[in-house]
């Protein structure tokens, strides 16, 4: 991780490795997931550690944090604003590789925020899922 990316934090080696293996994948992996992964090279590392370095890394915006209320949070090793596709059967994420220009909305002036972050997901079926009797 960058120093810009640390943010004055402590770079340790278990959220150095957690980051790594987060930008390895793009499949958008669940909190355990990404336990699973980090677990072949810091064997001692504990869930709660994972749970906690994610998210530090999604509170920082070196990673994405990806799940509304009632959907199960995944992670992404892209902090850059794109847009995603998740399957309402399995919770599949993908990210959607069409460009998506987004108008400018003057929500300071005209309610109070002083800062504004969009995130677009589309909802759907995924192809496995799609197959199956569902």
């Amino acid at each position: 991780m960058k120093s810009d990316e640390n943010k004055g934090a402590r770079l340790s080696r278990q959220r150095e490795t957690i980051l790594a293996e987060l930008r390895k994948v793009k499949t958008h992996p669940t909190a355990d997931e990404v336990y699973d992964m980090v677990r072949k090279i810091l064997p001692r590392i504990s869930l709660g550690t994972v749970y906690r370095n994610l998210d530090f890394l999604s509170s920082r915006g070196v990673v994405l944090r990806l799940g509304g209320a009632g959907t199960q949070k995944r992670f992404d090793g892209n902090p850059a604003a794109h847009p995603h596709l998740r399957c309402s059967v399995c919770g599949r994420v993908d990210d959607l590789e069409y460009p998506l220009d987004l108008p400018e909305l003057p929500v300071e002036q005209s309610m109070g925020y002083s800062s504004l972050r969009c995130d677009v997901e589309f909802v759907g079926v995924c192809p496995i899922c799609a197959g199956k009797d569902c």
